[in-house]
């Protein structure tokens, strides 16, 4: 009776979760850019102005170990902590 059920296996195909839905980090891949960040929070006061870079960087880290989908950090409001291209900083530092 349990084959009369089966419609056939599907595979199941894993992707990077859409934005806003942050599975946890199980194996702890992103914990010591988290704690950083929470430290931060807590040194200052909880704002979140002051730690822009510690969550720039634990973005960083959920997006390169698939915990969360690929956005680039311009979208997600860093556009003012990314290097700027190589062509634009040779300009920038010669006289």
């Amino acid at each position: 009776m349990s084959n009369a059920m089966n419609f056939g296996t599907k595979s199941f195909k894993p992707r990077a979760p859409d934005k806003g839905a942050f599975p946890l980090d199980h194996f702890g891949e992103c914990k010591a850019f988290k704690e950083r960040f929470m430290k931060c929070l807590k040194d200052n006061s909880f704002d979140n102005s002051k730690c822009r870079l510690q969550s720039k960087d634990y973005l960083e880290c959920r997006m390169d170990n698939q915990l969360m989908a690929k956005e680039p950090l311009a979208r997600l409001g860093f556009k003012d902590l990314m290097d700027p291209p190589p062509s634009q900083a040779d300009r920038d530092t010669k006289p």
